[in-house]
């Protein structure tokens, strides 16, 4: 006898995610179909961006071992400026290249070169910071707007459950409660989405600051080394 009393004061089973969002309104379905490609194109975007991130670093640091290990500019030139390089490596083969040009023909144009290299080096730089940022500004975005629009799912779906109320002439949790639900699940999404962009967004902007910054101090190093050069030959 207690055992058919629990059985019947326990709670039905709770509707799952997949039956919300079939029993939602049509705005509502738009607002989850569009949260949830929003929350795949983020991750997409920051597992691509883990990899470019790690893949510049340990560019970064190879280059830096080869560099200071003693081979002569000329040798290294020769073996990079005929690759796609990136980062340091970019940086490098942009400042050789031009130095290089400066020095051909019969008159060298030396006279402004250090300019023209740290030139180079900066609009190298900035090309390579670009390319390392692009598609934050994404996760940027989705981080700011996906819980106002989680929030314009959530007001649209307490209408729905106020105008089943008001149809209905009843206020029985089980008239309120499938709105309610989706308004919540349609809030839950917009976090879902939001979140994980705003969190990789933060990271991956500081390391891109620290990637610019070891260029930067590469920069400073390569052009020291390359005026010293420029003095000893003028």
């Amino acid at each position: 006898m207690e055992t058919l009393v629990q059985s019947t004061l326990a709670p039905e089973s709770g509707i799952s995610f997949f039956a919300l969002f079939w029993q939602a309104h049509i705005v509502v379905k738009v607002v989850m179909l569009g949260l949830l490609g929003a929350s795949v194109w983020c991750w997409a975007i920051i597992v691509d961006k883990i990899m470019l991130v790690g893949r510049t670093r340990r560019q970064m640091s190879r280059f830096e071992t080869v560099f200071w290990s003693g081979q002569s500019l000329e040798e290294l030139y020769n073996t990079l400026h005929n690759r796609v390089n990136h980062s340091m490596a970019a940086l490098f083969v942009a400042a050789m290249r031009e130095w290089k040009r400066s020095h051909e023909g019969a008159r060298p144009a030396i006279g402004s070169l250090q300019q023209r290299i740290d030139r180079v080096m900066d609009v190298t730089i900035q090309r390579e910071a670009e390319r390392l940022e692009s598609r934050l500004l994404i996760l940027a975005t989705v981080g700011s707007a996906a819980p106002f629009i989680g929030l314009f799912g959530t007001v649209w779906g307490i209408m729905t459950a106020f105008q089943a109320i008001a149809a209905s002439e009843s206020t029985n949790l089980a008239v309120v409660a499938p709105g309610i639900a989706e308004a919540l699940f349609a809030t839950a999404l917009g976090l879902l989405a939001a979140i994980p962009a705003v969190i990789a967004y933060n990271k991956f902007s500081a390391d891109v600051g620290k990637a610019v910054s070891r260029m930067e101090g590469f920069a400073d190093e390569f052009s020291a080394i390359l005026s010293r050069q420029i003095d000893e030959r003028g």
